[in-house]
């Protein structure tokens, strides 16, 4: 389950001391003189844009039929209605909830999704349901206390506060039958039968479909039932043909994007279950859960608080006010779906599915509200401009096509006048008219390219399956394809460029060097002794030791995992440490201050103060030393010791922490719970218990996926919060610093003095950054608000809570799969499932791959389109009629739009992608290289097919044939089929525009090989048997070789076309250059 924000997702806890980034959404275009702001499609990024910019390009766009056109885009009002769904549950969720149940239980199944479990009877619980429910849904504390508190209901729920439920597949069933699962209904998903509808809205179909039964009725009423229904029906199939391949494509589309919705939604989360944490499915949570809670989380069900130290919960998305809320014994409850801002906590679940606010909000709401592309955007505008020249040269060929036909200059195959003002019938004369409208008509649906923008959703929707395999989730459509645009990637080390498998290496205890460092015997009992207790209790991981003497399994995040590894070899006995001392008060490690800690009560009544971080900030803190006899020493003489064994670490790669405490005077510690709230644990005057090396080995293949990036143009910036020290020797190791040489101010910087720097200063520096070491989220944050400021397009990785201001400012915000928190890939764009970087260099890819497929179909479709329309205005307005007529226009259209956007657009990316500079999003979509590939096709085309029109009957030596109307016929037949053919050859060099070799990998890509194959067997179909619908003949096979053969030319053409150099200038800025000019001095 996904959270919806209202607005921007930034929880308002968040630093984000560098401003809002309203200036940015400009900031490109500040840098391009010939930007033309009055482009109602100039956007380029749709990430934060707002909705005037969205309204303005829909109303400008040139459509026939809106609502496939804008299935895919941003519904302004759907997103309306989800806000006032939201307030209206909360006003009246009982009500919802009821007739919720009434409609399931009529139902007896769930529409789509996991099935819902409807709620039994309590069965062997001593509470019931609704009284359940109840308590939470209205936060009754009085009700709460009146079973006892927590304790009390965790006995009721037959739940051990301690280790969790049974959790066996009986004790799961039976709290499903009594409380409900944790599934909610999903609406269902457009049919296939609604997918027909809105195909067949299409206006030039209708009106298609309308001229298609009057030239039914006129053909029958002229020429009788037999002969007479072949022109209108031949139409009603070819529409009806079109509408079904639309419908078909359209709906396996739709299927891929719910797919990854399910994906999106189905959030992992860890629960105690037995004494041990295990991780499962948020839908796989019951009611009696314990659930660990820490920042970053999303509630995953409601509950009430076991306990908490700094618990704050974000629960805007629940009661729309941008509100931290403090969870304590006063205020226990909390929400499902809200999201953890500060802290850490236990819960007890208490409500699950739809027996939460948040499981009838997503009852009640279809999450897919759609969202537009900065492509999708940019080839709406290209749609709408073929479109309206389309538009005028269909007008014109109907202007003169009627003009010539009334002053008797439309003549018949045998030379006799199609209308003799006086002599012809009225029926004749309409049917005639009706045929010409019907041609007119065809070449608007030819000429208007719908598919265009719809290639898009389409490539993206293939790239977004196939990236899942590459262990990416796209959760934004647009940052798929501004990721083929990026210059610059800023990574985190730990777990992206590291395999995140740490182990305690090093170990540095009083003055010595503990080899191996989990040697106990080297080490004063003392130390051992406090070593164990502060690794136990400052700690948000455990141990679950098997009482048969199984393995020892420690869960928590690996730096935890590591330490606490490292503890238990030391001899630390998890459970018995922990039973020795109370935790009174606990400070959560601090992406600010890396460091957390912890205040502890002995049983004799002592208090000690537990911290633990990054080591030269805890040395920092430090005054005394325990020594290698036990005994206290003072650090001051010491301290460049110890601060040379921390450097020593880092140039080795380690992971640098250290181990610290002291004592707490009685009196300084609060009494009461108001008083911990806003106690600040005594960080000063610490006494050094060790400092560990962690080993963090670099993932296999990050240096080779490194010099990818760096071969493609991406510069790859590391921003980690490890010492500088173990993030320059990472660097060198990854390949992101080429030498030690490099490794100078400003190109490896520490996070502070970045800071430090003014907002100009920042800007010119951000460039030459190539690692930040001790950074903060908020240092990552400004480092990306500078680099988009001077030029780049941004891509961030982050995994944590803080870390979501810089992953929503950044042009593209990947959050990871592994570590990261629920808050982080909420904000993020795409979510690496694996954490590793080199998946985010198959990102990039998949990136520059969608770019260029839409430019290869952009460059088969325009040239279909040209040749098409040249060879019909041409032919109409010299002889009065069309070499192509309404069917075969239709079958054109056919294989141009959607089965040309199949193959063409699920074309799998080459690693020629990323030996270019990445795509400038201002480019423009038709390059020099498109245009000369494209004329030099169309010209050949159309240069081939009007000689054919003009001289055809003597070149087939038909001109002396006595059956005048069949030697037109085949001819005709012979232009329509060898525009085909062309179609098809041409198919193949539009996959490589720029290489020679247009047939490198074409046998593996085989939805092609299939579309080629299916397209050419139909052509067949239609020329040899299917004559009467199309107004086509059987063609021998020495037409059919010619046909062939002129097809075929196009191959060698292509290669040698693509040995003519183009210039660098887009062709576009010499057109729109004095249309700028003349603009920008009438403004002025």
């Amino acid at each position: 389950m996904s959270s919806f924000y209202s607005g921007d997702p930034r929880p308002d806890f968040q630093d984000v001391e560098a401003g809002p980034s309203n200036d940015n959404d400009d900031r490109n275009t500040n840098l391009d003189p010939d930007v033309d702001f009055s482009d109602p499609f100039d956007i380029d990024h749709t990430k934060n844009v707002p909705p005037q910019a969205l309204k303005r390009w829909r109303q400008a766009a040139l459509v026939l039929n809106a609502c496939r056109r804008f299935r895919y885009t941003l519904d302004l009002r759907k997103q309306e209605e989800k806000e006032k769904m939201k307030s209206m549950i909360r006003a009246h969720a009982q009500v919802i909830r009821a007739a919720l149940l009434f409609k399931l239980a009529g139902e007896k199944q769930i529409v789509s999704g996991t099935p819902v479990a409807l709620p039994d009877s309590a069965g062997d619980y001593a509470i019931g349901l609704e009284k359940l429910a109840s308590m939470t849904r209205d936060h009754k504390l009085s009700a709460l206390e009146q079973y006892g508190g927590v304790k009390g209901l965790s006995d009721m729920l037959r739940t051990n506060l301690e280790t969790g439920i049974n959790g066996d597949d009986i004790d799961l069933s039976k709290r499903k039958n009594a409380f409900g699962s944790n599934t909610y209904p999903q609406k269902k998903g457009r049919s296939f039968w609604r997918f027909l509808w809105e195909a067949w809205q299409d206006l030039t179909l209708i009106i298609l479909i309308v001229a298609a039964a009057v030239s039914l009725v006129l053909g029958i009423k002229t020429e009788g039932l037999e002969e007479g229904w072949y022109d209108g029906g031949s139409i009603f199939l070819a529409v009806f043909l079109v509408i079904i391949v639309t419908a078909t494509s359209d709906y396996r589309q739709s299927l891929q994007f719910q797919n990854l919705n399910e994906e999106k939604r189905n959030i992992q989360l860890e629960v105690m279950r037995g004494g041990r944490t295990v991780k499962i499915s948020i839908y796989d949570v019951v009611v009696g859960d314990v659930v660990p809670l820490k920042i970053g989380d999303q509630v995953p069900a409601d509950g009430v608080l076991v306990s908490g130290h700094s618990l704050a919960v974000d629960e805007s998305s629940m009661t729309g006010e941008s509100k931290i809320v403090n969870k304590d014994k006063k205020e226990p409850f909390l929400m499902s779906g809200c999201k953890v801002a500060d802290g850490v906590g236990t819960m007890l679940v208490t409500g699950v599915g739809i027996n939460t606010e948040w499981g009838l909000l997503m009852a009640s709401i279809s999450e897919d509200t759609g969202e537009e592309t900065p492509l999708q955007v940019r080839l709406n505008g290209v749609a709408t401009f073929i479109g309206i020249v389309g538009l005028s040269v269909a007008v014109a060929v109907l202007l003169v096509l009627l003009v010539r036909y009334f002053i008797g200059h439309t003549t018949n195959p045998d030379g006799t006048k199609q209308f003799i003002k006086g002599h012809t019938k009225f029926d004749e004369a309409f049917n005639d008219v009706v045929k010409i409208f019907t041609i007119a008509v065809t070449i608007v649906v030819v000429a208007v390219p719908e598919g265009l923008p719809l290639a898009v959703t389409l490539t993206l929707a293939y790239s977004m399956r196939k990236m899942m395999a590459d262990k990416a989730l796209v959760r934004r459509l647009s940052a798929c394809e501004t990721m083929g645009s990026a210059t610059t990637i800023c990574s985190d080390k730990t777990g992206t460029l590291t395999l995140n498998e740490m182990t305690v290496v090093e170990a540095v205890v009083g003055k010595k060097k503990v080899i191996p460092p989990a040697d106990s015997s080297q080490l004063p009992a003392s130390v051992v002794s406090l070593l164990s207790e502060g690794v136990a209790q400052n700690s948000t991981g455990k141990v679950f030791v098997s009482k048969d003497g199984g393995n020892t399994e420690i869960s928590g995040s690996p730096t935890e995992k590591a330490i606490l590894s490292w503890a238990v070899m030391l001899g630390m006995k998890y459970d018995t440490v922990r039973s020795e001392s109370k935790i009174l008060h606990v400070f959560p490690f601090n992406s600010e201050k890396k460091r957390g800690g912890v205040a502890l009560q002995q049983v004799d009544s002592e208090v000690h103060i537990h911290w633990k971080g990054a080591a030269e900030i805890v040395l920092a803190s430090c005054s005394r030393y325990i020594d290698s006899n036990g005994c206290l020493q003072s650090i001051n003489e010491d301290k460049e010791f110890f601060k040379a064994a921390i450097d020593e670490m880092a140039a080795n790669s380690l992971r640098c922490v250290a181990l610290a405490y002291r004592l707490c005077e009685k009196e300084k510690v609060p009494t009461d719970e108001e008083g911990f709230n806003g106690w600040i644990l005594p960080e000063d005057n610490l006494v050094l218990l060790a400092i560990v090396g962690i080993k963090d080995p670099c993932r296999p293949g990050v240096k080779d996926a490194v010099k990818i990036c760096t071969d493609a143009g991406v510069k790859v910036r590391m921003v980690t919060g490890d010492n500088i020290q173990t993030a320059r020797a990472i660097a060198l190791e990854c390949g992101i610093l080429s030498s030690a040489e490099d490794a100078t101010e400003p190109t490896i910087i520490e996070g502070k003095v970045f800071r430090d720097f003014s907002d100009k200063e920042r800007e010119q520096v951000a460039m030459k950054i190539t690692v930040m070491g001790r950074s903060s989220p908020s240092d990552k944050l400004l480092l990306v608000q500078a680099l988009r400021k001077g030029g780049d397009v941004v891509a961030v990785t982050g995994d944590g809570t803080n870390d979501s201001p810089a992953l929503h400012e950044a042009d593209i915000g990947l959050s990871m799969g592994i570590q990261g928190t629920e808050v982080a890939k909420e904000s993020s764009d795409i979510i690496i499932l694996d954490d590793n970087f080199a998946s985010v260099v198959k990102v990039v890819r998949w990136g520059r791959s969608v770019y260029a497929n839409i430019q290869k179909f952009i460059q088969f479709q325009l040239t279909v389109n040209v040749a098409a329309l040249v060879i019909n205005v041409v032919a109409a307005i010299s002889s009065g009629d069309v070499p192509l007529n309404s069917v075969q226009l239709l079958w054109v259209n056919l294989i141009m739009d959607t089965l040309g956007a199949l193959a063409l657009a699920t074309e799998p990316p080459t690693d020629n992608l990323m030996h270019r500079s990445p795509v400038g999003r201002r480019e423009p979509l038709i390059t020099n290289i498109m245009w000369r590939n494209l004329l030099i096709q169309a010209s050949y085309q159309v240069t081939v097919l009007l000689v054919l029109n003009f001289q055809g009957l003597t070149i087939l030596h038909l001109k002396d044939d006595p059956d005048s109307e069949h030697a037109y016929k085949v001819k005709n037949t012979l232009i329509f089929n060898a525009f085909v053919m062309c179609q098809l050859f041409n198919e193949f060099n539009a996959r490589k525009p720029e290489e020679i070799n247009c047939f490198k990998g074409v046998t593996k890509n085989y939805l092609f090989m299939g579309i080629i194959g299916f397209t050419l067997i139909l052509q067949v179909i239609i020329i040899e048997f299917l004559g009467k619908f199309t107004s086509t003949v059987r063609l021998d096979w020495q037409l059919w070789l010619v046909s062939i053969g002129i097809g075929f030319i196009s191959w060698p053409l292509a290669m040698v076309g693509k040995l003519v150099p183009v210039p660098e200038t887009p062709v576009a800025k010499y057109f729109s250059k004095p249309f700028r000019r003349n603009k920008a001095s009438r403004n002025a």
